[in-house]
């Protein structure tokens, strides 16, 4: 069987990310910030591989739904930073543990924890509500919008290999403690964003090594591209008009490409929320790029220390065991 390209594109999905995020354009000249928070609630949508069927694309607004419930879990624990960090590893392990018992524990685990993660950055307030808002409205509107798409022939993808049993208690663990340890950093030091280091940690990070490593290098190139566009953009100061039609392209190109092998998605996500960002904020967009850039490589490193280093320094310690004569 042929290997999956690298870097597919689909116009047909491109159109119909334009669609997802035509509300967002259309609002965005004239209130930015609610254009924004309207495009970011589409992001999961895009993101996700439209089903065949029109029954199946129910799933939609499921995602759009979990993915408010775990931005807003994680905005609720983060107004208190130990409690925080002793759930977020309570909830891996406990995500990890039940991810073999169907799809939905399948989609709390790669969906609803990292946006627990996510809501670490926007600690309990009426921006954390209307980002989860805007989520379950995004959701329902491309919902319907897929709805008169066509439906196509093909069989389901297959799912991603799933460890069974203790493999993955121990994996729910390491997870749990690479997020944890994400997360009390971001806190100690203070940094304004603390769910992009534990985010990362919770989106790469995998069982089966050869998906992390994949998963680790195609998210820091492709932050640091979405990121590098998301300053440059800012540092040229578009009209409001402009950013709509930017935030429009970058959703069409996120769902034009979501089946592609390498890992390209978090830079289209990046662009769309550092923009979001830095049209509310007031400063420079150079440090903006560089807090996202660094947090995102530190929670990579996390993930690779516990997901890769730690793994083998256990199975060597049992293999010395092992081998210790009785």
């Amino acid at each position: 069987m042929d290997e999956q390209p690298g870097l597919t594109w689909q116009w047909s999905r491109f159109g119909l990310g334009l669609l997802f995020a035509l509300p967002a354009m259309v609002i965005t000249p004239f209130a930015p910030t609610v254009g924004l928070a309207l495009a970011v609630g589409v992001l999961p949508a895009a993101a996700f591989r439209l089903p065949p069927r029109r029954r199946g694309r129910a799933v939609i607004p499921l995602i759009g739904g979990l993915s408010a419930v775990g931005l807003l879990l994680g905005s609720l624990l983060a107004t208190t930073p130990v409690i925080a960090v002793v759930a977020l590893f309570g909830i891996a392990v406990l995500a990890c543990v039940n991810a073999t018992r169907g799809r939905l524990a399948q989609l709390v685990l790669i969906l609803v924890l990292p946006m627990v993660g996510v809501g670490l950055s926007f600690p309990w307030s009426p921006v954390a509500v209307e980002l989860g808002a805007s989520m379950i409205a995004g959701s329902l509107y491309a919902w319907s919008i897929s709805l008169v798409w066509p439906e196509r022939a093909e069989p389901p993808p297959a799912a991603a290999p799933i460890p069974r049993g203790r493999a993955m208690l121990i994996y729910g663990i390491l997870l749990g403690t690479a997020a944890a340890a994400a997360a009390a950093t971001g806190f100690l030091l203070g940094v304004e964003h603390v769910g992009w280091a534990t985010a990362a940690v919770l989106l790469v990070m995998r069982p089966v090594r050869g998906q992390l490593i994949a998963r680790s290098v195609g998210r820091a190139i492709s932050v640091l591209m979405g990121a590098s566009a998301a300053a440059t953009f800012a540092l040229l100061v578009p009209g409001d008009a402009v950013i709509g039609v930017a935030i429009g392209l970058a959703v069409g190109a996120l769902g034009a490409s979501q089946e592609s092998r390498w890992y390209v998605a978090p830079g289209f996500t990046t662009f769309v929320a550092l923009t979001l960002i830095l049209v509310t904020s007031s400063e420079p967009p150079g440090e903006r790029f560089l807090e996202r850039t660094l947090e995102t490589l530190l929670g990579v490193g996390l993930a690779l220390f516990f997901g890769t280093a730690v793994p083998s320094l256990i199975s060597l310690s049992a293999q010395r065991r092992r081998s210790r004569p009785a």
